[in-house]
This record gives structure tokens, sequence and C-alpha cells, in this order.
């Protein structure tokens, strides 16, 4: 099935409601079901010798559930001028039909109708991947010109237009900031959770909010050449392109169908010319060859299995959007890991404290507290989370703080003047002096350093760090025994980068990259290694998320990557990638048995019925019966180890 992805149309008004949408991603498998439950009311009459009521049944289960499949291979069929097997199957079930076995041909429609409505939802959640990202893009921007503002929409932004961007904005366009300073919350394009100070002549990205101060840009790129528009394309180039795997399968599709059916006419007439058939025996085995040669079994070789697999994940804390996701886990090579969020909690919080050794600890905690608490700052928040669990008694007090953006802030506590921030704003001498060779190590391990200054003297540090969840290094290593080569791709400085890439245990990092270097990254890995899966949570994850053969996602990450993702960790839980990557190499072993065996009883079916060592009731038993004994094989996945 080709999906095609209309942004403009989606996203620019025309929206569906939500009933329209839940009918055209439900309304196949609404159709499926109720076709099974007919099947089983008219099963039900036939074994009573009720066939007037049975029949019937049979016909309208026909038509209830074989009418999506059908249409659908109808237009294909014109569209592409070549049969497929959706075509094959309603003309198997309608030979079963002929032949008088209404229950089979019902029962091929039910599970090929089972398997469209599959396809059909997956199709359509593709279509709604991008509103995630969407939604974050800007669609006003406020344009200086001659000193007079005006709103205007952003495509309407031009290279050099000034844009004003208040505190709490996001970012309309790329630019370069012509006036003022601020802290720009730049996670939604290289996942760094702590704000980046922005001076004058500091580039700004679409996308972005502008955390405090007031700020005029000038913009550099217009709306359709923006990074954050780049983000948007990458991930529905990415989803537009078709695996290997899919490509072999509809060509073996298209050669299996005309095999099916040239046979199907020869055996109509060859025999009785060739053979000395009568014309009704000759018929006769021609529709026995149709149902026996259907791919029936072949079918229920992969749902099943896939469905258990994917349900035991559901319970184990992996979403799995498709089979053929979870079929292509199996042969990953290398994963890539995001930083924040994925590998670290994607919050800072201190690890260390110094204090100068004649300065009173109790009476610096207060003040920090004081004026740590009136910031929405990260590094504040944890600052002050930190004296909080050290000083559980600690109250809070409202005084007077003043903010230097992008620097630090200041406050009178007790009448004793106080700073805290970084080294340029304490005192950049004094700072260098203080604790130096603490300091160089922290900076080492890629920490941030806050300082505080009482009275212009330095008296104290914090050093914050973005912390590895519990579970990394457990992973990484279960990875390794695994066969499976990590990598850690993140939007982080070198030294940041290399600290948490050794503390974790990972092989090979790359930092400083932007969603389109991490999509390159990717694409070598690919070349390089094989099948590479991408673990992220950040809108900046996205691209890379598509461009990987497998897309895992955090289950407290971003809409986006939660959207664009084949996997979601709905707990968070890494250690739960082994388990993903163990099940997908089972599921894989037992799909490959039923093929195995499903095809063996299809080739034996039909040397039998060539050799007439068979007749239709035999057919059937050995067609449903290899169809049953694949199921329950598949069924095997549901049990949890």
């Amino acid at each position: 099935m080709n999906t095609k992805i209309n942004v403009e149309s989606k996203y620019r008004g025309n929206q569906p409601s939500a009933f329209q949408l839940n009918w055209s991603e439900h309304g196949e498998l609404i159709a499926a079901i109720i076709s099974g439950i007919l099947i089983l009311m008219a099963w039900g009459f036939q074994t009573n010798d009720l066939s007037n009521v049975s029949t019937p049944l049979y016909i309208l289960a026909f038509l209830i559930g074989g009418y999506a499949k059908a249409k659908e291979g109808i237009e294909e069929t014109i569209e592409e001028r070549k049969l497929n097997v959706e075509l094959l199957m309603v003309f198997a079930a309608i030979g079963s039909a002929i032949i008088g076995y209404w229950a089979e041909g019902a029962i091929l429609i039910f599970i090929f109708a089972v398997s469209g409505a599959l396809e059909t939802y997956t199709s359509k959640k593709s279509e709604r991947e991008l509103s995630s990202l969407m939604a974050m893009q800007p669609e006003s921007a406020t344009r200086m010109r001659n000193g007079v503002e005006e709103v205007v929409h952003v495509s309407e932004l031009r290279t050099d237009d000034l844009i004003m961007i208040k505190p709490g904005e996001r970012v309309p366009a790329d630019g370069i900031i012509e006036r003022g300073k601020t802290s720009i919350d730049e996670s939604a394009i290289t996942g760094e959770s702590i704000p980046v100070e922005k001076d004058e002549q500091a580039e700004v990205f679409a996308g972005t909010v502008n955390l405090n101060g007031a700020i005029t840009a000038r913009v550099t790129k217009e709306n359709k050449d923006s990074l954050f528009q780049k983000i948007l394309d990458l991930v529905q180039s990415a989803q537009s392109q078709k695996s290997p795997s899919q490509q072999f399968i509809e060509r073996f599709e298209s050669t299996y169908v005309n095999g099916v059916i040239l046979m199907v006419l020869l055996l109509m007439f060859v025999p009785h010319f060739a053979l000395g058939w009568s014309w009704e025996e000759t018929f006769y085995r021609a529709m026995v060859f149709m149902v026996v040669a259907s791919p029936c079994a072949l079918v229920a070789s992969i749902m099943p299995a896939t469905l258990s697999a994917i349900s035991n994940g559901a319970k184990n804390g992996l979403l799995f959007k498709g089979g053929v996701h979870l079929e292509r886990l199996n042969t990953v090579k290398v994963i890539a890991f995001d930083k924040t969020g994925t590998l670290t909690k994607g919050k800072p919080v201190v690890t260390e404290s110094l204090f100068a050794s004649d300065i009173e600890k109790d009476v610096l905690l207060k003040a920090v507290y004081a004026m740590e608490k009136q910031s929405n700052h990260p590094l504040a928040k944890a600052i002050t989370t930190y004296i909080r669990q050290e000083h559980p008694s600690i109250r809070e007090e409202w005084i007077h703080v003043t903010e230097q953006s992008g620097f630090g802030v200041s406050a009178v506590v007790d009448q004793t003047e106080w700073k805290i921030g970084k080294k340029e704003f304490v005192g950049q001498d004094e700072a260098n002096l203080f604790y130096p060779n603490e300091v160089s190590k922290f900076q080492e391990e890629g920490k941030t350093i806050v300082y505080v200054q009482n009275e212009g003297r330095v008296v104290g540090l914090f050093a914050l760090k973005d912390v590895l969840r519990d579970e990394v290094v457990e992973t990484i290593r279960a990875l390794r025994k695994e066969g499976i080569q990590t990598v850690m791709l993140t939007g982080d400085s070198e030294a940041t980068a290399r600290a948490i890439a050794e503390e974790a245990g990972i092989e090979k990092y790359y930092s400083e990259c932007l969603p389109e270097d991490k999509v390159e990254k990717i694409k070598e890995l690919k070349k390089q290694l094989g099948t590479v899966a991408m673990i992220g949570d950040g809108i900046n994850d996205a691209p890379a998320l598509a461009t990987a053969n497998v897309g895992i996602a955090m289950g407290e990450g971003t809409d986006a990557a939660l959207e664009t993702a084949e996997v979601v960790l709905m707990k968070n839980d890494l250690t739960k990638v082994q388990k993903a990557i163990q099940l997908s190499r089972k599921m894989n072993r037992i799909v490959k048995q039923n093929i195995v065996f499903s095809l063996s009883v299809i080739a034996l079916l039909i040397c039998s019925n060539f050799l007439q060592l068979i007749d239709l009731p035999y057919g059937v038993i050995g067609h449903e019966g290899s169809t049953i004994l694949v199921i329950l094989n598949g069924l095997r996945l549901l049990k949890s180890e």
C-alpha cells in the first residue's frame, strides 16, 4: 500500500472529525469482526443442516469481510496492471464456494480482512506522524519595519527581516540576534536540557523557546529553509522510503499470484486433453488446486506469531507499532542512543558542592535557597532541590532578586550582598582560584559549575550534571553480550559526551550533533554495519528515529518521538531493549518454522492433487490443519519469559 502524506491539506485546515478518523482507521477491523461473527453463526446453522440459512450468512460474510480487500485489489490491478494477492485470495474464496465449501472461503476472507485492517491502521497512523512536529512550529511572528510592529504569518518572513521575540515565545525563524540577551531552550533542536545563553550576534533557531529577555533578531533563512522545517522534511522523506524486505515481498507477491492463476487456468483445460480427464474432474481439480495453493497458511504463519509477540511486548512495557519493526530488531547490528532524556534522566542534578572553610554553610545555603527559589531556570530548580534534600527544615523567604540574563542573579539577604551564577558574573579572577583542581576535574566530567559570591568574595560552588539512568550500564553490558554495538549521538559538548560515554560503557560517541548530523551518522552506520536502531525521546531525535531501520522512543518522550518511532519503551526502562531483541529473535525463529512447514504442506497437497491422491475433503483438512498448527505455534509467543 502506498502512503502519501499531504502536509498542506492536513495541517493547514480541512481536519477530519474524530469520528471520520476512527472509522477510516478501524472500519476494516470492524468489518472483519462482523464477518467473523457471521461465519460462526453460519457454521452453527450448517452443522444443524440448515443450509438455507447458513448460505446467505456465508455470502454476507464474504461481502462484508472481503469488500475492502477486493476493492483494493481491483484498484491496484487497474493502476499497476498486474494481479496481486488480494485478488488471488478473493478468487480462492470464490473457488471454494463454487465447489460447495463456503466455510473454507469465508475463513480465508476473514483472515485476510484482519491482515488488511492492520495494514490500513498502520498507513493511517503514518499520515499523522507529523502532527506533533507541526504543532511546535510557530504560525505568526512580530516583524519590525520602520520602528512599527506588525504580526505576520511566518511564511511572509524574508531574509534580513527584523523580528521581535518576547519572553515565553517560540522563535519563528532562524536568525541572528541584533539586540538583547536571553536564555533559549533549544531542546527541540539539540536535545540539550539546559537552556543556552544567547548574546548579540548569536544564532537562534525556529521552534526553540525564548525564556526571559526580549530580543530582536535578523532573519537568515526563510521558513521553508529553516532547521525546524528540515526536521519535518527529513521525517517525511525517511518514512516514504520502502525497506528492501518490503520490496522483496512485493516482487514475490506478484510472481506467486501470476504463477497460481496461470496454473489454475492450465488445470482447467490441459488435463482434459493431455490426461483424458472428464471436464467435471478437470474443473474439480483446478478448484482444489486454487484452494490448497492459496496462501492462507502462509498468512497465518506470520500474523498470529506477530500479534502474539506484540501482545507479549505490551505486557512487558514494549509497544510495537507493527510486526515488520519487531521483525527488523532481529537483524540489528548497532544501537544509537540519544543522550539527554534517554541515557540520562534529562534533568540536571547537583553532584558536588564545595564551600570556603570560613563560611557558615547554613547561612550560605539559606541565602542561595531564597534566591534560586524565585527562578524557573533548570539549574536553579536543581540547586533548590539539592538544598531541600540536605536541609529538609529550610524555610522559603521572599526577597528581591535582580537577574542578569544569561549570567546569574544577585540579592541582598540579611543585609549582605550575594551573587550566584557564572564565573564572569561573580568575578572571574577569584573564581579561577577557588578549588581550581576540583573545578578542572568537574569540567572534564562535563559538569556545569555555578559559583556563589558573598560581599565580593567567592565562597562556594555547585557542580551539576544530567546523570545516567540507573539501568544504563546494565543495558549496555547486556547488549554487548548480544553482539550489538552501541553508539551515542548528542548535541552536547565533546567533554560532556566523552564523560557520559565512558560512564555508560558506550563504545563510540559523536558530540555537538544537530538533527541533520544525527541523520547523517545513522546513514553512515547503516552503510558500514547494517541494520541500525535509534533510541531517543526528543523532537530533535525524530529525523534520526525515522531514518534508522528501527526507531525506539522513550515512553515519556515528546509526541514527535513517540509518533515517529516504531517501538516505544512505555516505562522508560532501557533494560526492555534487550527483551525486545530477544522477543524479535524468538518470533523470527517461529515464523521461519511456520513458513517452511506451510510451504511444505502446500507443496505436498499440490502434488497429491496432481496425482489424484486426495479429494477436496482431504485437501481442506490438510490446508486448514496446517493453518491451525502454524497458528498454535505462533501463539507460543504469548507466554512471557
